[in-house]
């Protein structure tokens, strides 16, 4: 065999060894960038979604930010529960009842605290409305309701304007002020956790709390 064509064997070798290597190259390259989730959402974003379902007891597991089939289950169970479409995916108004923001916006405790009483007391005199923002605060430092604001405002069937859609309109400037007067600690409730409309009011057993203030259509009592 002549050095040339012994030459042009070993080129062809290692040729081929290097397009083995190359190929093998970039399936590895190719398996460690794709994604180990597949996710609409950010990690953060995530995290308050987990947190919330955690809260409203939907999530057991260790909030790790990440979106598998696990908390899509969740979010699906929510949902259902909720009267939502169910996607396992969260939309806005998903969101929204879940009490966090996506995208942009991020979760506030004044925000949340502003939708819900402007949902449950827009029509009442001003005092009213932060009477209602205080019944929730106070539900927060009780031990016998959840210890966040989203976590009481989206406890299962607490609220009537969560399960009839109305904490999904945006809150007014009055709404915010409100909130904000509640969270600075005024309570024209005197630490009353309960709250109704004598006049729509159907659960019997609200009617047996002890009355202590009556503002506005609300009777307010512990």
């Amino acid at each position: 065999m002549s050095k040339g064509l012994r030459f042009s064997k070993i080129i062809m070798s290692l040729s081929m060894i290097l397009v083995v290597i190359f190929a093998i190259v970039i399936s590895i390259c190719v398996g460690r960038s794709t994604p180990t989730k597949v996710s609409a959402y950010t990690e953060n974003e995530v995290i308050q979604i987990q947190q919330s379902l955690k809260e409203l007891g939907y999530f057991n597991e260790e909030v790790t930010g990440y979106y598998g089939n696990i908390t899509r289950t969740a979010v699906a169970n929510f949902q259902a529960d909720y009267g939502l479409n169910v996607t396992g995916e969260v939309d806005g108004q998903t969101a929204s009842m879940l009490g966090i923001h996506l995208g942009s916006q991020t979760s506030n405790d004044l925000y949340i605290l502003a939708k819900c009483i402007y949902a449950e007391a827009r029509g009442e005199v001003y005092v009213g409305q932060v009477a209602v923002g205080a019944v929730v605060l106070n539900r927060v430092a009780s031990p016998d309701f959840p210890n966040t604001i989203y976590g009481v405002v989206y406890q299962p069937w607490a609220f009537t304007a969560v399960s009839d859609g109305q904490m999904n309109l945006e809150p007014n400037d009055t709404a915010y002020q409100a909130a904000q007067d509640a969270l600075n600690g005024w309570d024209p409730t005197y630490g009353c956790l309960y709250y109704y409309n004598p006049a729509t009011a159907t659960s019997s057993w609200i009617f047996e709390r002890k009355t202590v203030v009556e503002i506005g259509s609300h009777v307010f009592a512990i």
